[in-house]
């Protein structure tokens, strides 16, 4: 190794660790549920985790991959165009598809995979990408990739700002309006009927990255879009079955034929990369399966969002309002967020602070996230410990 190398790297992360920025890495040694036991902490409520709906651990979710890795094996061990694809892929695929109210879909090992593959193969010279400021970082990377598109940025949630900067572009340029569908670090769902609009008066290509969405919101769960009711007026969907839909790996595109053709085509993670495992693929399958015949789960996890929401508000804080399933509480520093985030894991609440560069600077945050798991029992202890933290820290 090189020492010169190395020194600068230990001398970085000491940095860290005296501004108390450290980020330090928690080990779960089961599965993920409203409870887990902690190496470092023992057994702790889970709110902090993006198993929206308790699917993560549900026995016929996990069944559906054991099942699959009997049947497939590990994977095929190459990409899908050199050896084949498996008839698996085909059918989570068709699902994804019937479930968002797209023609087609194309899965993907990740989200990121899923943006990073899509954007840069359609945003080619002579088009035009406008992106809302806070979109996750793999649209940021998928717009930075297409190095031959004009790139714009407009103004979080600002429908004024997104007009000028279409309006600004030539009218018969191929434009590409990206946002998320809900924003992971504030809770608040995009804009789109304005978006929609915005794009048929300019022409725009819509694109939506639903992954906090999927599976969650709408009345049956399939989507900001559906929340809206907008089910076929977006034009590409980007999603993930890594949160909501079983919660182990995977992303997914979902359009038209010819956009997934077009992606088999060229785009490169499809390209050079291996397929999905078929054992994730068969437990995201079953994982829509078990949302649809179980809609009580978004009811109880929607009840649990309105009585965690209300629980915070009488303690005290002043959590971001917003429809979803992510409830932030803005605390100011990275290190005070460290901070409190390891006090309430002290009394068995394991809740995640972020900072910068993840936020900016000055509006670090605890992210709470609801989940259909979690009993009224749940709810309650760790509210007592969101009182005793913040009485303790001064915040309430």
């Amino acid at each position: 190794m090189n020492q010169v190398f190395n020194h600068r790297l230990k001398a970085d992360l000491e940095t860290l660790r005296e501004a108390g920025t450290f980020k330090h890495l928690r080990h779960i040694t089961t599965p993920m549920d409203a409870v887990v036991h902690m190496a470092e902490a023992g057994d702790a409520i889970v709110l902090s985790s993006n198993n929206y709906l308790g699917l993560a651990d549900n026995p016929r979710v996990v069944e559906a991959g054991i099942d699959g890795l009997r049947r497939y094996g590990a994977g095929t061990a190459s990409v899908r165009f050199i050896c084949g694809t498996l008839d698996i892929h085909r059918r989570v695929e068709q699902r994804i598809a019937e479930f968002v109210g797209t023609e087609n879909s194309l899965t993907y090992v990740s989200c990121w995979a899923a943006n990073t593959g899509l954007i840069p193969t359609i945003a080619v010279q002579g088009t035009a990408i406008v992106s809302d400021e806070l979109n996750h970082a793999s649209i940021i990377d998928g717009a930075r990739m297409a190095t031959q598109a004009q790139r714009l940025r407009y103004k979080h949630a600002d429908m004024a700002d997104l007009e000028a900067k279409l309006a600004g572009l030539a009218p018969d340029m191929t434009k590409f309006i990206i946002s998320d569908g809900v924003f992971s670090m504030k809770g608040d769902l995009a804009k789109l009927p304005e978006i929609v609009a915005l794009a048929k008066r300019y022409n725009a290509v819509t694109i939506v990255d639903d992954s906090h969405g999927t599976g969650v919101t709408g009345r049956t769960g399939r989507g900001t879009i559906e929340h809206y009711g907008l089910t076929g007026q977006v034009d590409i969907i980007t999603g993930t079955l890594g949160k909501a839909l079983g919660g182990a790996a995977g992303g997914f595109v979902a359009g038209t034929d010819d956009l997934i053709e077009t992606l088999i085509q060229k785009s490169r993670p499809q390209l050079f990369s291996n397929a999905l495992p078929a054992t994730v693929a068969c437990s995201a399958l079953a994982a829509i399966d078990e949302l649809d015949a179980h809609p009580e789960l978004l009811a109880t996890q929607r009840e649990n969002i309105a009585y965690f929401r209300a629980g915070l508000k009488r303690l005290g804080y002043k959590p971001l309002e917003g429809e979803s399933a992510i409830i932030p509480i803005i605390v100011g520093e990275t290190a005070f967020a460290i901070q409190m985030s390891d006090e309430l894991l002290k009394r068995g609440v394991f809740v995640t602070g972020f900072g910068y560069p993840v936020v900016p600077e000055g509006t670090a945050r605890i992210r709470v996230q609801m989940s259909a798991a979690l009993t009224r029992e749940h709810l309650d202890r760790a509210l007592a410990a969101f009182n005793e933290v913040g009485k303790s820290l001064g915040i309430i």
